[in-house]
């Protein structure tokens, strides 16, 4: 053996037997953590473990510049990638996860799209303005709004039918179809409003002021049968929640499109998936309010028969979401 090799073998046992302790002590931690979990560390360990991972990274380190041989180099690559995952690594458990979301990422997130959120106010308002005043004034437009969303309530059917829809609980499924009909609708142009928001949000705002304008031409109906305060009524229960989901829907749609129309800095591409992961948090709480909407019409339209305790239901809803999304808070992320 050179005098070379033998320098280099000495120094890299010198080196191993100086940092080799420490070593021996992260890899015991880390075969705790493994085997049960990073609860079952005493609070020494876990105060010790980001010091020796920091450690181990400066042996590697060492190692890898002085060349010392490959089998120390691949056993401390080995136990610092271990060690990584326990010191950064997200180890949050389902439910933990969960509470993070309700309790700050999703409002959070709806907070972030505010302005987009009343855009999308301001869109869904004229759509629902633009279809009553074009039915109340036209009433040849409620067919062409309405087409299959019609089903027998159109200016042919007498106040007694019209009523009934709205207080009948039973003895037919008109109301529970017409009100699914409804619900599917709304949960396809939420995704829609949200998935069209790339295309610099346009879609989105087409999307939106239709759909509107489709239920300004039913309250026009109603409303020339003295019914607008009793279909409000029935439609609050679940509809606060529901417009609620696709204002956000929308809202997040634009948020999209407008970082790919002003990306800033960034490319578009950049832009588009900074922004996305603001909407998709936004979207996936969609689906809960989604999801609360349907429970709502499935039990509070049989349930509820009364007008005031129908404004009730859907005030106290509306009141509710809008305490949660903007009630402020601590200190937030951007």
């Amino acid at each position: 053996m050179s005098t070379a090799a033998i320098a280099q073998t000495t120094v890299a046992r010198q080196f191993r037997e100086r940092r080799e302790p420490e070593w021996q002590q992260l890899e015991a931690i880390l075969e705790v953590a493994e085997g049960k979990s990073v609860r079952a560390l005493s609070d020494e360990d876990l105060l010790a473990l980001p010091v020796l991972y920091r450690g181990a990274l400066s042996s590697l380190s060492l190692a890898r510049e002085t060349s010392l041989d490959l089998e120390l180099i691949t056993y401390l690559e080995g136990l610092c990638a271990r060690a990584y995952f326990f010191v950064y690594g997200v180890r949050s458990r389902p439910g933990s996860k969960l509470k993070s979301f309700l309790a700050h990422d999703w409002p959070a997130a709806v907070r972030r799209v505010w302005r987009e959120s009343l855009l999308a106010l301001v869109l869904m308002v004229v759509g629902a303005v633009a279809g009553y005043v074009l039915v109340t004034n036209e009433p040849q437009w409620y067919e062409a709004l309405m087409g299959g969303m019609a089903q027998g309530r159109s200016f042919a059917a007498s106040d007694e039918e019209l009523r009934a829809i709205l207080y009948n609980s039973g003895g037919t499924n008109e109301l529970t179809v017409f009100a699914s009909f409804l619900f599917t609708n709304n949960a396809g142009v939420s995704l829609m409003a949200f998935a069209l928001g790339f295309a610099f949000g346009l879609p989105t705002a087409m999307l939106l002021v239709y759909n509107l304008t489709v239920l300004g031409a039913l309250m026009a109906l109603y409303a020339s049968r003295g019914l607008g305060v009793e279909l409000a009524g029935w439609l609050s229960i679940h509809g606060t929640t529901e417009l609620f989901a696709i204002l956000l829907a929308g809202a997040a749609g634009f948020h999209i499109g407008w970082s790919v129309v002003f990306p800033g800095e960034d490319s578009r591409i950049a832009a588009a998936t900074r922004s996305g992961k603001t909407a998709a948090t936004v979207m996936i709480g969609v689906v809960l309010m989604l999801m609360a909407a349907a429970f709502l019409e499935g039990f509070g339209r049989q349930l509820v028969q009364n007008d005031l305790a129908r404004f009730a239901v859907g005030g106290t809803m509306l009141t509710l979401w809008l305490l949660y999304f903007y009630l402020p808070r601590g200190q937030e992320n951007g």
